[in-house]
């Protein structure tokens, strides 16, 4: 046992040390040689529930907390609101377009770990990402992240074509690789595998790199995570300081509270990596009820394996070895009795 031990820790640290090495050799996100666009497209203003579109004019209402465990209101009173202001002439038939993508990892055998991807993620609507594991889910959202960029093909940014005309899309419209990353990432919350918290309080974990705290928008946050109940128990509430990675927390608790942190940020787009898969059931089900809520109008990707996750999205698509073998609604796929069908059956839990 102390062998196998040793050659977990000594694969482990070999892993990582050629993710620092990869990372090292990596060019700088944004190049002072190179310039990005500094805008989303018109077509992604954000959906409102109805059809029309928004973008937000912020109001002063934010809060600061003070040594007591209150917040310290502005000296107009300080409601907290969002105005919406109408895009006229905006089509909400847009999606992010992967375009015969192709990814492979450097120093991975030189075997590709996305193969020829060619997926439409519907402006809006909610798309679920299943497959065993290995199969590139998580590489998947790390694209759309612009962590990594795909080595073939182009992710990009279209609007469907709305003249009387015809159908079809406008060109091949604005590539991902042209945003600056962040314009793009303030515009996404996400849950990944190896998300971080950091020592600090648990207001700051959920505002992170914010200097003064919406307080409205906290106890919103902290209410779709269902953590709200047991930050109400501590004695210092929001104001309790936590251990990096964690330290003090249970994983639930962790995993709430970077649920929390994404929806603090009130994205447009939302990308979850089995951001559940740490809750009990009885967690994982107020939270799914609380965020189907909140996805409504959002454009959301979901990487997970429990059903109660993946069977209301708009579409499901199975992941196999980096190939889209199979996609569709939870019905459509469970009727073909195919692969997503045995995942269902054998993960899943059909009968759930």
């Amino acid at each position: 046992e102390q062998m196998i031990g040793f050659v977990q820790s000594w694969q482990n640290a070999k892993i990582s040390m050629d993710r620092l090495n990869e990372i090292h050799t990596m060019e700088d996100e944004e190049p002072v040689h190179k310039s990005f666009l500094q805008e989303l497209p018109a077509s992604f203003a954000r959906q409102l529930v109805g059809g029309k579109n928004e973008t937000h004019k912020r109001i002063d209402h934010e809060f600061e907390f003070d040594g007591a465990n209150k917040s310290t209101l502005p000296g107009n009173g300080g409601i907290s609101a969002t105005i919406p202001e109408p895009v006229r002439d905006v089509p909400n038939n847009a999606s992010i377009n992967f375009n015969n993508i192709s990814f492979t990892y450097t120093g991975a055998g030189n075997e590709p770990v996305l193969k020829n991807i060619n997926l439409k993620i519907l402006k809006g609507k909610t798309t679920a990402i299943v497959g065993v594991s290995g199969s590139g889910k998580t590489t998947l959202l790390k694209l759309l992240l612009k962590f990594y960029e795909p080595q073939r093909g182009e992710i990009s940014l279209s609007a469907a074509n709305s003249s009387a005309t015809g159908g079809g899309w406008e060109g091949a419209g604005t590539s991902l690789s042209s945003i600056s990353h962040k314009v793009w990432r303030s515009h996404c919350g996400a849950v990944m595998q190896e998300s971080f918290i950091f020592s600090d309080t648990i207001a700051r974990n959920i505002a992170v790199a914010e200097e003064r705290i919406d307080m409205n928008k906290l106890w919103q946050a902290a209410g779709v995570a269902n953590i709200k109940e047991f930050i109400e128990s501590l004695p210092l509430g929001f104001n309790t300081k936590i251990g990096a990675e964690g330290n003090g927390i249970s994983m639930g608790q962790k995993q709430r509270i970077l649920i929390a942190r994404a929806v603090y940020r009130d994205p447009d787009f939302i990308f979850l990596d089995e951001a559940t898969n740490s809750l009990d059931s009885n967690n994982e089900s107020v939270i799914i009820q609380n965020l189907e809520s909140f996805f409504k109008g959002r454009t959301v990707v979901i990487v997970a394996h429990r059903l109660s996750t993946v069977k209301h999205a708009d579409q499901i698509v199975v992941l196999n070895k980096g190939i889209i073998s199979e996609r569709g609604t939870h019905q459509e796929l469970v009727s073909l009795k195919g692969e997503y069908y045995t995942l269902v059956k054998n993960q899943l839990e059909l009968g759930a």
